[in-house]
């Protein structure tokens, strides 16, 4: 994949067929709909086209909106080369471009810049300022300048229309396994290992305390999960569980990440590390003693090894 940025004079090699969007999480309804750019762009012998920003628009229109992203920037580039297409063009949001009418970016940037000759629109897909206008005036501006404006199929999974608003959803009750079939893959959290206060080591289950790398990224709803574990520099993926809470047993009040990782004894403070949720065991609660708290981490890591057994997991 190509990763084309206009703003420091880059252009495509010849003509395309696109799509636009914010493409985050690269979900199944996105890789579905890209498909349907690559099958048209091959069957009239042309490239393939992603078309990108660099923020999240809401972020310019709205100075107070704090995103929960699906994928960092990174993440998102690294799925989006996943899907086969050509090209990835990334577009910088700014206030400039917030102001154009439909009409205006479909001329100045798909026409004029990119030299876009067919758009593949999501299905509730909608640009230019105010987001006004919709499929059917993007059809009359685009016979009107010579770009083919198409609709993309829905991809529906269980009766619902698969979006990453909907993945958020699911991630903020806690809907890990719901989230994983919408989005192909597991949804993973990637950070590194900061200092903690050593709680875990003193009863049994000595955790790695997660920082998420881009604090932008969505958290799933508080409890204690089933997860992957990928450290830095080791092949190995590990089993273990992850508490998201405040530890209200100990009287915290901190939002943390902990994961205990099975069978892995070393020293990961300043490690960087990916975990990937696989299920959501309980709510987080407080218990009466440690005692008890102690007997249900006991439970906790039975059922998660219990959750890799009957799922034929070889981590």
């Amino acid at each position: 994949m190509r990763v084309i940025i206009p703003a420091e004079g880059m252009k495509p090699k010849g003509p395309c067929v696109g799509t636009i969007g914010f493409f985050d999480g690269v979900h199944r309804g996105h890789r579905h709909l890209i498909k349907q750019v690559r099958e048209i762009a091959a069957a009239n012998g042309m490239e393939s086209m992603v078309i990108t920003f660099d923020r999240h628009p809401r972020e310019v229109l709205h100075s107070d909106f704090q995103p929960r992203l699906l994928s960092t920037f990174g993440e998102k580039k690294e799925l989006l080369a996943q899907t086969g297409v050509d090209n990835c063009v990334v577009l910088p949001f700014d206030e400039t471009m917030a102001a154009l009418s439909a009409r205006d970016f479909m001329s100045d940037v798909l026409c004029g810049q990119l030299g876009l000759k067919a758009l593949i629109t999501g299905y509730d897909n909608r640009f230019g300022h105010n987001r006004s206008e919709g499929f059917g005036d993007y059809v009359a501006y685009g016979r009107e300048m010579g770009l083919d404006v198409r609709q993309g199929d829905v991809f529906v999974l269980n009766g619902v229309n698969v979006s990453s608003s909907v993945i958020r959803s699911f991630l903020q009750e806690g809907e890990v396994e719901m989230a994983r079939r919408c989005l192909g893959y597991p949804y993973t959290l990637s950070g590194h290992v900061v200092s903690g206060e050593h709680v875990g080591c003193s009863i049994g289950f000595p955790t790695a305390n997660l920082e998420p790398d881009d604090n932008r990224k969505l958290i799933p709803a508080s409890g204690v999960y089933a997860v992957t574990v990928a450290l830095a520099g080791d092949a190995r993926l590990y089993r273990g569980m992850m508490n998201i809470g405040t530890r209200p047993t100990f009287d915290g009040t901190r939002q943390t990440i902990e994961i205990h990782i099975f069978g892995f004894s070393g020293d990961v403070y300043g490690m960087s590390m990916g975990v990937s949720f696989v299920k959501r065991l309980r709510e987080e609660r407080r218990f009466r003693d440690v005692d008890e708290l102690v007997r249900q981490l006991n439970k906790d890591k039975e059922m998660t090894e219990e959750i890799f057994k009957d799922s034929g997991s070889k981590v």
